[in-house]
């Protein structure tokens, strides 16, 4: 047995979360039964859907229950195992949640997978190499349907999913342009992850400035767009939308407090004819093996450069987190344990 801390949610948000919403609870890890392995979390991931999960409303995902472990990716590696599928030392990824330890039973689909940290750093996993990563692949790749020569735009640029989107969209031949918060951010973008053009949204007071600098950086407009923010960011890009564009809708952060995203000008999507299509990348588990091995390639040849903040021990996870909705995290947001 491994002694394990733990971050339950132990009430749900009234507006904005705060970190009074969660609670650090000292436990055991249980001994292991046939077929279960002990995981050691060496990082914790931190997402924006979380945020969404932690109201009791209708949503594309059930609501994270209180009382519990918060749920959440893991990358760690296995130190006890009762199973032959794994073995002591495996690095694996999975979701194990904001806790330092997690029981898992490896035969359950999905649960658990082995990965390779010859080329790829573990921590990747859970980011260019992992969920969001794919999360852009499967927004770009099967919504968009880019083709050469085309511009498509991305929000929350120089965040996880952000930053594969545009590695992805130069490998297929785009312009690539992003939009980012803050001039640090909108120059690694454009120097680092080899962005066409970047745009500082908090340079702009309101969507029609922000539009007039989109259409500067993309004079021929936008044939794809692939949406993590709505409100005033959505409303600048599709004022530079073409016709028979395609929306990629991934994440509406701007309404994750649960008030209204009002869309300024939805009669665009019937005068350009656009195509505009929400999706839960864990619905399309089908693509995971191929949009994984073209991310890993990326990363393990320099073309893609993905950025991590990482915060220190599992008593951080709360402010980290609540710091990522608010923007303050750069590139992909993670929490190291031992």
């Amino acid at each position: 047995m491994a002694h394990n801390q733990q971050v339950f949610l132990d009430n749900r948000p009234q507006g904005e979360a705060s970190a009074s919403n969660f609670k650090l609870v000292p436990g055991e890890t249980p001994p292991l039964a046939d077929g279960q392995v002990l995981v050691r979390h060496h990082f914790l991931s931190l997402d924006p859907y979380m945020r969404g999960r932690m109201n009791d409303a209708k949503s594309y995902a059930v609501p994270q229950p209180l009382g519990q472990v918060m749920q959440g990716g893991t990358a760690g590696e296995v130190v006890e195992s009762r199973s032959p599928k794994f073995q002591p030392g495996d690095k694996v990824v999975g979701m194990g949640g904001w806790q330092e330890y997690s029981v898992v039973n490896v035969d359950q689909p999905g649960a658990l997978r082995k990965v390779d940290t010859t080329y790829v750093p573990l921590s990747h996993y859970l980011g260019a190499v992992g969920m969001p990563g794919v999360t852009a692949w499967y927004g770009l790749v099967k919504i968009i349907e880019p083709k050469a020569g085309q511009t498509v735009v991305v929000s929350a640029a120089s965040g996880a999913v952000g930053s594969a989107f545009g590695a992805l969209a130069k490998a297929r031949g785009c312009r690539a342009i992003g939009i980012a918060g803050g001039a640090d951010k909108c120059r690694y973008v454009k120097e680092e992850l080899g962005f066409d053009a970047s745009i500082d949204y908090k340079q702009h007071k309101d969507a029609v400035s922000l539009s007039k600098a989109l259409k500067d950086a993309a004079p021929d407009g936008v044939d794809g767009y692939f949406e993590n923010v709505g409100g005033m960011v959505m409303d600048a890009v599709m004022l530079r939308m073409n016709a028979f564009s395609r929306l990629a809708l991934c994440g509406m952060i701007a309404g994750y407090d649960g008030q209204p995203i009002p869309m300024a000008y939805p009669q665009l999507i019937l005068t350009n004819r656009m195509k505009i299509q929400g999706f839960i990348v864990s619905e399309h588990m089908e693509v995971w093996p191929e949009a994984l091995k073209e991310l890993g390639t990326l990363v393990g040849t320099g073309k893609l450069r993905p950025r991590e903040s990482v915060v220190q021990g599992i008593q951080s996870a709360p402010e980290a987190f609540l710091g990522l909705l608010k923007g303050r995290n750069f590139g992909k947001q993670l929490v190291k344990l031992g």
